[in-house]
Parts: C-alpha cells; sequence; structure tokens
C-alpha cells in the first residue's frame, strides 16, 4: 500500500515563500495523478492543485492561482508545491493525496476522487 508524507510546514510571515514536498513509498508513483488540499480549523478540505503523470499539465484552485506551482519528480517518487506570496487565509494545514484512476488522464479538484492521503503538514501565515 503507498503511503503519502508531508514535509516542510512552518511558520512564515505573509508575503513570504514556503515549499512543501510529499514523498510517496512505492515504485508506481509515475501512474497516478496526484494533488494538494488544504484543511483551516472549522472549514471543510478544498482543493488547492493537482498535476497529471508527466508533470507537464497542472490545475489550480482560483486563490492560489499565480501564487502556487505544482510540480512532481517521478525518479524520485515526489511531489512539491512552491507557495509565494503568502497570505493569512492559506493558514491550513496541506495534505498530499492520489488519485486511483489510472484510466483517467484529466485531473480531479474533488476530494472524494482521491483514495491515499498523507498525515498533513500545518502551514501558518502570520501578518
Amino acid at each position: 500500500q503507498v503511503q503519502l508524507v508531508e514535509s516542510g510546514g512552518g511558520m512564515v510571515q505573509a508575503g513570504g515563500s514556503l515549499r512543501l514536498s510529499c514523498a510517496a513509498s512505492g515504485r508506481q508513483f509515475g501512474w497516478f495523478l496526484m494533488g494538494w488540499f488544504r484543511q483551516a480549523p472549522g472549514k471543510e478540505r478544498e482543493f488547492i492543485a493537482a498535476i497529471n503523470r508527466r508533470g507537464d499539465s497542472s490545475t489550480y484552485a482560483d486563490a492560489v492561482k499565480g501564487r502556487f506551482t505544482i510540480s512532481r519528480d517521478n525518479a524520485k517518487s515526489m511531489m512539491y508545491l512552491q507557495m509565494n506570496s503568502l497570505k493569512v487565509e492559506d493558514t491550513a494545514v496541506y495534505f498530499c493525496a492520489r488519485d486511483p484512476r489510472i484510466g483517467v488522464s484529466v485531473v480531479s479538484v474533488k476530494k472524494e476522487d482521491y483514495d491515499v492521503w498523507g498525515q498533513g503538514t500545518q502551514v501558518t501565515v502570520s501578518l
């Protein structure tokens, strides 16, 4: 069973940057579409970004478009989320997740389409 482990969270001032990493176990990492989600206290888990298998196509939530960049390195079984121009409202626990649908090429923004999740990493943005 594949496992996902996020890292790179922390505390940063508004306007700063962080880079999150997601390490996947198993050799089939490149077979799967992957995504990042976040959940703030008292709120639903929301879609942030997703990336296709080759890493040459991605989709972003409007709230982060132009500030966040998703990428992946299949040789290392790693996915990343570069977060720039961070805002207080970006404060949340960030999760990486795997979309198990092998026959699908279009990334999903729905958390219901993802079956394996990491434990999350906290990102706190202060004024």
